[in-house]
C-alpha cells in the first residue's frame, strides 16, 4: 500500500562569497568560514540497579494516569511442519511509485505466513519475505518522502519470484490493510495471487465496534499498546499480525476471528444503472460509490453489501430511486477469492 526522506530536485547550493549581510562592512568578502559545531550523541542513561522494565510499567498503568506503549518484537518464525494450526494465511503489503496499477509499480514488497484454526485462533509465523524492485522510471520526491524508498535502494534489486510463490501457492486466505489497492498491484506481478481468496482488514473488521478511534495501521497498532519503528512493508505486516492477534475492547474479542468469518460469507455487489442523476446524493449518502466504467466495471452508482440483505437494498432502489417495482438492478455475487480485483 504507498505510504505512511524527502528529496528535493534540482536546487542550486550557493557559495558562500556570493552571499553578503546588508550590514557588513565588506559585503561579499569573508574570512574563513567558523566549522558547523558537531552535535554530541547522547547515550541513554545507565539502567539503575535492580531496574525492572515491566514491573515499571505495570505499576504506572496501575496507576490509571498512565498509558505505556510496548515495543514491538516481531515473532519467531518456525518451521511450518512444527506449527499445530491447520491453516494458513500471508499477510502482504506493497510499496509502490503510484495508485493507479494499470501504470505505476511496485517498488518494495512484504509478506508475513501464519497459522491459524478453523475458530480463528492465530498460531504461528512460518514464513516472511521481504524484497526491493527498482522501477521503469525514477522514483518521485514525494513517493521516497512517504515510503522512505530512494533510487539508491532499489537500484539493481529484483524480487525473488520463486520465494515469494513458495509463500504464495500453500496459502488458503491472503490479507491485505486495503486489499483493493493491493490485490490488483500483487496479481499483476504474480500470477499466483490471483487464484487466492482474500480479505481486507480495513473494511472487513468492524474496527469502531472493537474499540478503535480509526482503521489506520499506525491509530490501531498504538491503541493495542504497541508501537513499531519504520513503515516498511515487512514491519507492517508485523504490526498488522499483533494487532488481529490481541484481545480488545470490553469483551476481549479478537479482531482475526471477525475477518475470518467475513472472508467465508459471499457477498453481492449491486449497481444502481441508470440512476436518475437528481438521486446521487441520496445514493452517495447511503453508501453507494460512482464507477466511471474505466475499469470494465458498469458505468454507474454501486454498493457492496452481504448477502442478506440484498432483498432489503432492491426494495430501497425500487421505492426511493427508480420509483418502479420490477427494477432489477445489476448483482454480481462475490466471495473472497472474487473481490478486491481490479
Amino acid at each position: 500500500m504507498v505510504r505512511d526522506d524527502e528529496s528535493s530536485k534540482g536546487s542550486a547550493l550557493k557559495s558562500s562569497s556570493s552571499q553578503f549581510d546588508l550590514f557588513d562592512d565588506a559585503p561579499g568578502y569573508r574570512e574563513t568560514p567558523r566549522a558547523t559545531p558537531r552535535r554530541r550523541k547522547l547515550e541513554s542513561p545507565p539502567t539503575p540497579p535492580g531496574w525492572d522494565d515491566k514491573e515499571a510499567a505495570q505499576r504506572l498503568e496501575q496507576s490509571g494516569r498512565y498509558r505505556i506503549l510496548r515495543k514491538l518484537v516481531p515473532r519467531p518464525i518456525i518451521p511450518r511442519a512444527e506449527s499445530a494450526f491447520p491453516n494458513l494465511a500471508l499477510l502482504v503489503d506493497t510499496e509502490t511509485t503510484g495508485l493507479n496499477h494499470a501504470k505505476d509499480e511496485i517498488i518494495e514488497i512484504g509478506a508475513v505466513a501464519f497459522t491459524y484454526d478453523n475458530e480463528g485462533a492465530i498460531g504461528d509465523v512460518v514464513g516472511s519475505y521481504s524484497g526491493l524492485q527498482q522501477p521503469s522510471e525514477p522514483i518521485q520526491a514525494e513517493i521516497t518522502r512517504l515510503t522512505g524508498i530512494t533510487d539508491e535502494m532499489v537500484a539493481g534489486c529484483e524480487i525473488d519470484v520463486a520465494t515469494l510463490d513458495a509463500l504464495i501457492e500453500p496459502a488458503d486466505l491472503v490479507i491485505a490493510h486495503n486489499a483493493a489497492f493491493d490485490r490488483p498491484f500483487c496479481e499483476k506481478l504474480f500470477p499466483t495471487f490471483a487464484s487466492k481468496a482474500w480479505a481486507c482488514s480495513v473494511r472487513e473488521i468492524p474496527w469502531t465496534d472493537l474499540g478503535f478511534e480509526g482503521n489506520k495501521l499506525g491509530y490501531l497498532v498504538g491503541q493495542s499498546g504497541l508501537f513499531h519503528e519504520g513503515h516498511r512493508a515487512t514491519d507492517d505486516c508485523n504490526a498488522l499480525l499483533e494487532v488481529l492477534a490481541r484481545p480488545v475492547g470490553e469483551g476481549r474479542s479478537r479482531p482475526f476471528p471477525a475477518l475470518l468469518r467475513s472472508s467465508e460469507c459471499s457477498r453481492v455487489c449491486i449497481y444502481a444503472e441508470n440512476a436518475p442523476f437528481d438521486m446521487k446524493d441520496h445514493l452517495k449518502g447511503r453508501g453507494y460509490r460512482w464507477s466511471d466504467g474505466g475499469d470494465g466495471k458498469p458505468r454507474a452508482w454501486w454498493i457492496e453489501i452481504d448477502d442478506e440483505i440484498q432483498e432489503e437494498e432492491f426494495r430501497y432502489l425500487r421505492t426511493e430511486i427508480y420509483g418502479w417495482e420490477d427494477a432489477e438492478p445489476l448483482t454480481i455475487r462475490l466471495t473472497a477469492f472474487d473481490r478486491y480485483r481490479a
